[in-house]
């Protein structure tokens, strides 16, 4: 994860739009399209929501963690949109729907912040609320210093300044591993194998909704995790550089904006001596942990939907 945050480009890409999905409807707060379009060759997916009728509010972006995609917010998108809000759920490139890249060291959110750079300019959003949970948070801060004026507010989901070293321990342990199984019980034991610690409350029923998140049909027969492995590279290579500092990033994304900060109370990636230094350099942010949950809520919770509701109300 040290590796994400280098070479964070300033240039705007070339972006091509691709005609809609052959599937598109006009989104009903239930459902949604899907929506492309290409940076780098690649091309790239997010689920669009539409928010009904009546006022327009403030989008929202949802940008999901590093092995994950726009189906963890399958639940938390069609809540908010029922709400008259647009929401896009990002599947960062090599995730989900996503083109995998051919240069795994473009794998970093400097690269990410472009993409959503591009999508918002296709999709006609010049100001947004973004959601971001782990890396996803990361990207909304990285992307606050490259197009301030894009962010309205942000939730950031178990991220903080520093990762916590045990958590970054965890993570690298099993990113770009895992074979493919032969079906839907293998993938649910893969998802409580690498997730049971974050969710010790989860009953069979809900691994096997988690893993419905994480795996995709293989080419060659059974189920793959939906993402490029190679992910995993940028990280192998700054293998025992220290965690990247974000002071910076955050102070810029806090500055003058409404920020919600949720934390897992059992995460192992945001500690809570972490949480009270963001607490001092953001005097303003709201802040919300949920009990008995590890890295990462789902924002399904009671308590985060309250926490995010409260934020989108003074967003308008």
């Amino acid at each position: 994860m040290a590796g994400f945050l280098k070479r964070i480009r300033t240039k705007r890409p070339a972006v091509r739009h691709h005609p809609a999905h052959p599937a598109e409807v006009k989104a009903a707060p239930h459902t949604y399209a899907d929506r492309w379009w290409s940076v780098d060759d690649l091309k790239l997916h997010a689920r669009d929501y539409g928010g009904g009728d009546g006022d327009a509010k403030v989008p929202v972006i949802c940008l999901h963690g590093l092995t994950r995609n726009a189906a963890d917010f399958e639940d938390l998108a069609p809540w908010i949109a029922a709400q008259g809000r647009r929401v896009l759920a990002v599947d960062v490139r090599g995730r989900g729907l996503s083109d995998w890249d051919s240069d795994p060291f473009r794998y970093h959110p400097g690269t990410y912040a472009q993409d959503l750079i591009a999508l918002l300019h296709i999709a006609g959003i010049t100001r947004a609320v973004f959601i971001g949970t782990s890396m996803g948070g990361i990207i909304a801060m990285v992307l606050a210093s490259l197009r301030p004026d894009m962010i309205e507010a942000a939730v950031l989901n178990d991220v903080g300044v520093r990762v916590a070293p045990e958590g970054l321990a965890r993570i690298s342990g099993y990113v770009g591993g895992g074979e493919p199984v032969k079906d839907w019980a293998a993938a649910a034991a893969y998802a409580r194998a690498t997730n049971g610690v974050a969710f010790p409350h989860f009953t069979d029923a809900d691994w096997l909704a988690f893993a419905r998140r994480l795996f995709e049909p293989a080419p060659g027969g059974g189920l793959r995790l939906a993402y490029d492995p190679k992910i995993s590279v940028p990280i192998a290579a700054a293998a025992g550089a220290p965690a990247p500092d974000l002071t910076g990033f955050f102070i810029g994304l806090s500055a003058g904006r409404r920020v919600l900060l949720v934390h897992g109370a059992q995460s192992d990636i945001l500690d809570r001596g972490t949480v009270n230094e963001m607490q001092l350099l953001a005097p303003g942010m709201d802040y919300v942990e949920i009990p008995g949950v590890g890295h990462a809520p789902t924002l399904s919770e009671p308590q985060a939907q309250q926490a995010i509701l409260r934020l989108l109300d003074q967003a308008g």
